[in-house]
């Protein structure tokens, strides 16, 4: 398995107050590109890291939410798979999440990289209750709040357009697929049950298409 990426965020002035109102559409399902106002349902690395810096910068809740979107991209998950995620699902001693998928999608079990694992121990040691990714009463985050919280900090990450939760699983797929990590790796990986929908990541990789002019 190709290791997803190191962060480095990229230096980039600080966007204006009017551009960290997050749109209205933030919670309400998912819409097309065009709706968005994109091109492309995928982030690059680059971008992602930025993101997760970002949703560092804000909020009451910075740790909780910096590592939401570290693991959210890490381990593709979705927004509710990221929401409903237990402490009991993290095995600290061995350094593996057991991925719990929704929607019939396959469960697997993933390691996890030494630094997602400091966070997730920093996170461990302020947070009660079940859940990682908690509220103050201890209850899981809403998928409205998640929703929001990535859309904020593609805001302030100067993204242009909104990002959501779903783009950051997709990111997962186009970042192992450009690594050449075999096609039914990446289906597993992201628990997809059909090699299909996988397909989509491996057929726009640009990495098929390297040294083609050399």
């Amino acid at each position: 398995m190709a290791k997803v990426l190191a962060f480095q965020p990229s230096k980039k002035s600080p966007p204006s107050a009017e551009l960290l109102k997050v749109s209205g559409n933030a919670g309400k399902g998912r819409l097309s590109n065009q709706q968005y106002g994109r091109t492309r349902s995928h982030l690059t690395p680059a971008e992602v890291a930025d993101l997760i810096a970002a949703a560092g910068q804000v909020g009451r809740h910075r740790l909780r939410d910096r590592v939401m979107v570290l693991v959210a991209y890490r381990h593709a998950l979705s927004v509710s798979e990221l929401a409903n995620l237990k402490w009991d699902q993290i095995d600290f001693k061995e350094a593996r999440m057991h991925v719990i998928r929704l929607k019939k999608g396959t469960p697997a079990t993933h390691p996890i990289e030494g630094d997602e694992l400091r966070l997730l121990r920093r996170l461990k040691r302020k947070t009660e209750g079940a859940f990682v990714f908690s509220t103050e009463r201890g209850g899981p985050i809403s998928r409205s709040a998640v929703n929001k919280l990535i859309a904020r900090a593609g805001k302030l990450a100067g993204i242009p357009f909104q990002v959501t939760p779903h783009m950051l699983r997709h990111s997962t797929g186009y970042y192992l697929a450009n690594k050449d990590v075999p096609t039914r790796t990446i289906q597993a990986y992201l628990g997809h049950v059909s090699i299909r929908h996988t397909a989509a990541y491996t057929a726009l990789s640009e990495a098929r298409f390297k040294n083609l002019w050399r």
